[in-house]
């Protein structure tokens, strides 16, 4: 786990504020997250075969290749399908149900798990297009998420 947390809701049996699990910066994965921080969605590409992949790994889950850059994307897909979680599974979360948690496809073709903000979760829709945002968490993590495009 990483470092630093974010403060989210209050655990029901102490009252104490519960810090949201954030993801873990390493050497690997710093591309991404120094993007999110610029408001860049970056993702790998392959220089063998060109195709574009998430989420992040040492070689190309299309053809294998260890050769790779990481590039600027456009930052905007559609809704492939989401679910809405209205049971707390984790006490830092307690302020945020109902939440959403869907995947985007993005222009590039892979697809990204993310929340979808700016509009209530009865509104979602497959195919709904999205663009990307990005919530300073602390320092170090810029959480992308997506809102509806047009906005």
């Amino acid at each position: 786990m990483h470092a630093s947390t974010a403060t989210a809701g209050a655990s029901a049996r102490t009252g104490q504020e519960v810090a949201k699990p954030l993801p873990a910066i390493s050497d690997f994965n710093r591309p991404f997250w120094e993007g999110t921080r610029l408001g860049e969605f970056r993702l790998q590409r392959c220089k063998h075969c060109g195709k574009v992949w998430a989420p992040n790994g040492p070689v190309c889950p299309h053809c294998f290749s260890d050769d790779y850059r990481w590039e600027k994307m456009k930052g905007t897909g559609r809704i492939a399908t989401w679910v809405v979680f209205h049971k707390l599974y984790h006490p830092s979360f307690a302020g945020d149900l109902p939440y959403n948690v869907a995947f985007v496809e993005l222009d590039e073709g892979p697809r990204v798990i993310a929340n979808i903000v700016g509009v209530p979760n009865e509104s979602l829709r497959i195919g709904m297009p999205v663009k990307a945002v990005f919530e300073k968490i602390d320092d170090e993590i810029t959480m992308p998420r997506f809102e509806p495009a047009g906005r």
